[in-house]
């Protein structure tokens, strides 16, 4: 890949998803596995605006494992933070310190090469924020929850009080988060509540998991994974919930669906999580996502052909939302 290849994205990630202006300030945080590609999104940024701010850490071991508090303390005096990481920052006390001081955020977790010349990042974000968000309205004025999938997801929960998250793509406001190329609409549970079994059967992005070879089983109950069974990539995420010594990584965090038709199922975070059609259950942290839950750990099961049922309405059927179809057949198109 060339700086010149890259460029007309990386710039169209600022402005069109980040609404970067002249004069703001920037720190892109990134670590060494993932410089290459940072270094080219601090050079469209230079074209931006002067105050640009490139700063490389060690790689996390873990997503959701805190970077250096010298960082956290440089987000929290940004414009706009961009997250270019190998291992997700989003569900930290630093981003959630950054938003708390009016920065906007920008994640591109696992980001590669192919997907800054191409692909989902192509969508046009705000044309369709509305469609996002509208999803994310339905989820915040449920009470009641249920999902389920052809290959054997039930779940239900609670949801009475919890906000509906729209993360679009698109920021434009103190304080706002977003993934890219990933669109998605969720919330969190009311903790205690979720019970049942989840079966991922397309991806499980973090870990070095990615694409899922079988199904992953999990039982629910009071709000918590009880048992994990499959083969080799339950045990492998079965293991490394264990080696965390915490409760609350067995914490069902999020209810989430993407909503990003250029989207592709490939092992990469922030592909699959935003293809259209599917859902996806978070499990550990959730206090970025309207829940009260800290955990060593953050991680999404990604599931293809979810049904969702609000308050005994369908509102999804087989991965087909039932809603607004004007909406979703321009959000399909476009």
């Amino acid at each position: 890949m060339t700086y010149l290849a890259a460029l007309p994205n990386a710039r169209r990630v600022l402005e069109h998803s980040g609404s970067l202006q002249a004069g703001e300030r920037v720190v892109i945080v990134t670590d060494y596995e993932k410089i290459t590609l940072a270094e080219i999104v601090a050079g469209a940024a230079r074209t931006i605006t002067g105050e640009v701010n490139l700063l490389v850490m060690v790689p996390r071991e873990l997503d959701g494992e805190e970077p250096p508090e010298a960082i956290g303390a440089a987000m929290r005096h940004a414009d706009l933070v961009v997250s270019l990481v190998a291992r997700s920052i989003t569900h930290t006390s630093a981003v959630m310190g950054a938003l708390e001081t009016g920065a906007r955020a920008l994640m591109l977790t696992a980001f590669t090469e192919a997907m800054l010349l191409g692909g989902g990042i192509e969508y046009d974000f705000r044309a369709h924020r509305p469609f996002c968000r509208r999803v994310a309205d339905l989820l915040a004025g449920a009470n009641t929850a249920r999902l389920t999938t052809p290959a054997g997801t039930d779940l239900r929960m609670d949801l009475t009080g919890r906000p509906g998250n729209a993360h679009a793509g698109y920021i434009d406001g103190p304080g706002q988060l977003t993934t890219v190329p990933n669109v998605e609409a969720s919330t969190s549970p009311v903790e205690g509540t979720s019970r049942g079994t989840i079966v991922g059967d397309a991806s499980i992005p973090y870990y070095d998991i990615g694409l899922l070879t079988e199904p992953v089983r999990m039982l629910v109950e009071d709000g918590r994974v009880t048992s994990i069974s499959g083969g080799r990539q339950a045990e492998q995420i079965a293991r490394q919930m264990a080696e965390q010594h915490d409760p609350n990584v067995y914490n069902i965090a999020q209810l989430s669906f993407g909503l990003n038709p250029l989207c592709r199922m490939q092992g990469v975070m922030l592909e699959d999580e935003g293809v259209y059609g599917t859902s996806h259950i978070g499990i550990g942290t959730s206090s970025l996502l309207g829940g009260t839950v800290k955990a060593k750990m953050h991680f999404d099961v990604i599931m293809w052909h979810p049904t969702l049922e609000l308050d005994g309405e369908v509102v999804l059927r087989d991965g087909q939302w039932l809603i607004g179809a004007d909406i979703v057949a321009n959000a399909i198109s476009g």
